[in-house]
């Protein structure tokens, strides 16, 4: 399976002290499942490639210090193990305030010392900070018991992530040598669950029997690594998983309609898309007239349909910004543009920019016959529709293009080093569209062909998008971050570095028949899926069906 942001709330949640009480006599298991195949035990929780990261049971153990909702990005964030921070210095300063009478499930003690050494070890240990994206410079606990987080450069674009981070016991980490290699065999965690057992196939963690606030009303749950899409889709429709995240081509046969009352999803979007990435260094792909031609002949409600079985959300706005979760970050003028099919248009463009279209066959200006070759892995069924798709859109204006299938080990490689001329790929998403952006047109972290890239695989260089991106990610006040957002929606409109295809989901299957109270539409507190870190919000407001 690939793939893959103050206060009211937490009043409510926030009990004083530890609490054994005011859990249900529930007998029933939540049944959490992924299709990740056999498992080997670790349950290191910085890294998303152990089992507790693969099957995110890292979530209900270990704890932030506050959970956002990338969902609805605009929303505050809630206080968890901080009950409030305070930024300063244009964002390269957080202070924090720790909640008090929270315990270790060893009996410990939270101190702010802790946390300090939580930031600490991610500055040490690069290989433990996802993306290296959090710059920690120093992390201190002063003698009034916070902590004062200072970084080399303003936070604003990584504020969510920061308060965020997983919080860690100092007595524990500290004594490990190498802590990207620690298996983590007892996992000590404020989270109100332990590890119960562990198979190759699955773990069961059981609550503790006392917790810093109200303990959950779910007494175990069962995480299943399946070994493949199928089995896990299998599992989800006769109900011996209750919770997942799992493409299914036509869920509402293989799923909804197995139980229509009890078998729900939900797939929001959050501030990520997935497009066509074009290697920008290949000539023609090179020419912004031709990517823009390519943009308005492709088909978003086939892809949305056919491709994405409408799991993921529809892309409308050519700023590539997913709606509603970006709606007011739209620059003015974009804010009612819309994506539409239109051949005419394309082919204007091509005209103006020296293309010719000789007998069906579109021309680069030196005369050459237009082709791309459209890659990616063969598993990944959904993308490969979206590819054919894609390449029966082009042949309107004339470009020949073929589908390569590689292993997914291949295609990574390729993908990041380069060598490809088209493939769909995701973009990182964030509190705000700065990281979808940066993602995509970055020129100060192009790799040159051959060398390993982290962002902006297109290796896309346009100097106005680098000056706009650094002037967000450093800018003092909202003015000047509109202003500078406005520059790249108008970079993505004109210039397409990478041409948006849908909207990237947050997204999860679920069963209403043993416990309610997920996230919805209706109700959207947060992110839906097991994996991310938002899982113990869900877990803490389920309740057994009546």
């Amino acid at each position: 399976m690939r793939r893959t942001i103050i206060a009211a709330l937490a009043l409510a949640l926030a009990a004083t002290g530890c609490s054994s009480g005011g859990a249900t006599k529930a007998s029933g298991v939540l049944t959490v499942g992924m299709p990740n195949g056999p498992l080997t035990e670790n349950h290191n929780p910085f890294l998303p490639t152990s089992a507790a990261g693969s099957l995110g049971y890292r979530y209900v153990i270990y704890e932030p210090l506050a959970f956002v909702n990338n969902t609805r990005p605009a929303q505050d964030p809630v206080p968890w193990l901080a009950t409030k921070w305070d930024w300063a210095d244009n964002y390269r300063k957080v202070t924090f305030t720790i909640r008090e009478n929270v315990k270790w499930s060893d009996g410990k003690p939270l101190t702010a010392a802790d946390v300090a050494f939580s930031y600490e070890i991610l500055k040490k240990w690069p290989a433990l900070n996802n993306r290296d994206s959090l710059k920690v410079e120093t992390a201190t606990a002063t003698p009034d018991g916070k902590v004062e987080v200072t970084f080399a450069s303003p936070q604003f674009v990584n504020r969510n992530k920061v308060i965020s981070a997983m919080i860690v016991p100092q007595h524990v980490w500290s004594t490990v040598a190498d802590p990207t290699t620690y298996t983590n065999p007892n996992p000590v965690g404020t989270g109100p669950y332990q590890v119960k057992s562990f198979t190759s196939q699955t773990v069961t963690v059981a609550r503790r029997a006392e917790y810093w606030q109200e303990l959950p009303k779910v007494p175990e749950i069962q995480y299943t690594s399946y070994n493949d899409n199928t089995a896990q889709t299998t599992a989800l429709a006769s109900g011996a998983s209750q919770w997942s995240y799992v493409f299914i081509p036509d869920y509402q046969k293989l799923y909804v309609d197995k139980d229509p009352k009890n078998h729900k999803l939900w797939f929001p979007a959050g501030l990520g898309i997935h497009g066509l990435w074009l290697n920008t260094t290949v000539a023609p792909f090179d020419n912004a007239a031709l990517r823009s031609a390519m943009s308005d002949v492709i088909d978003r409600e086939a892809i949305f349909v056919r491709g994405e079985a409408r799991l993921f959300p529809k892309l409308e706005s050519p700023t590539g910004m997913p709606l509603p979760a970006g709606e007011s970050f739209l620059a003015p003028e974009y804010k009612s543009a819309r994506f539409e099919v239109n051949v005419d248009k394309a082919k204007q463009k091509l005209t103006a920019a020296g293309f010719t279209l000789d007998g069906g066959v579109l021309r680069a200006p030196g005369g050459k016959p237009v082709t791309i070759e459209l890659t990616n892995p063969s598993g990944w069924s959904d993308y490969l529709t979206v590819l054919d798709i894609i390449k029966g859109d082009l042949k309107k204006i004339g470009i020949e293009a073929t589908v390569r299938t590689q292993t997914a080990d291949a295609w990574t490689t390729d993908f990041a080093n380069g060598a490809f001329q088209g493939s769909l790929r995701w973009t990182n998403t964030g509190a705000t569209p700065y990281e979808m952006y940066q993602n995509i047109m970055d020129g100060a972290e192009i790799k040159p062909i051959g060398q390993t890239a982290a962002v902006n695989f297109g290796r896309y260089n346009n100097p106005e998008a680098t000056a706009a991106l650094a002037e967000y990610a450093n800018a003092a006040d909202d003015a000047t971050r509109a202003k500078s957002l406005a520059v790249l929606q108008k970079i993505m409109v004109e210039q397409v570095p990478m041409i948006p295809t849908s909207a990237g989901p947050i997204g999860a299957e679920y069963s209403t028949k043993s416990w309610v109270g997920w996230p919805s539409e209706e109700d959207p507190y947060g992110p839906p899926q097991a994996t991310l870190p938002n899982a113990l919000q869900i877990v803490m407001k389920l309740k057994p069906a009546a």
